[in-house]
């Protein structure tokens, strides 16, 4: 009984982030501001509603594959959303209109 209960809890918890994310993403103008709540909700949200599986699921060889999906989206998900954010550094025209921009080289790449 107490682990459907914790399981709900992180369940709801997960949906409710991937929820407020969806709406974020929507509300920002800028790639670079959705990119940032994308990142860090979709983590989060996910690692919740698969934290919640896997207390729902008991210790099984399916608990295993869960905390492995959570481990595999811990590393990718960031990765991934900085590769995205570089290319839209490199390629956007109007990027010091939306942003303050400091580049090291004083340039940005690709000018």
């Amino acid at each position: 009984m107490i682990r459907m209960i914790l399981a709900a809890i992180l369940i709801g918890a997960g949906l409710f982030v991937l929820a407020v994310a969806t709406l974020g993403i929507f509300r920002f103008h800028y790639v670079l501001n959705r990119i940032h709540v994308a990142a860090k909700c979709d983590t989060l949200g996910a690692m919740l509603f698969l934290s919640g599986l896997a207390v729902l699921e008991g210790f099984s060889f399916s608990t295993l594959k869960l905390i492995l999906i959570i481990v595999f989206l811990w590393f990718t998900n960031p990765v991934a959303s900085h590769l995205v954010t570089r290319v839209e550094f490199q390629t956007a025209a109007e990027l010091e209109d939306e942003c303050k921009v400091i580049c090291s080289g004083g340039e940005r790449e690709g000018q």
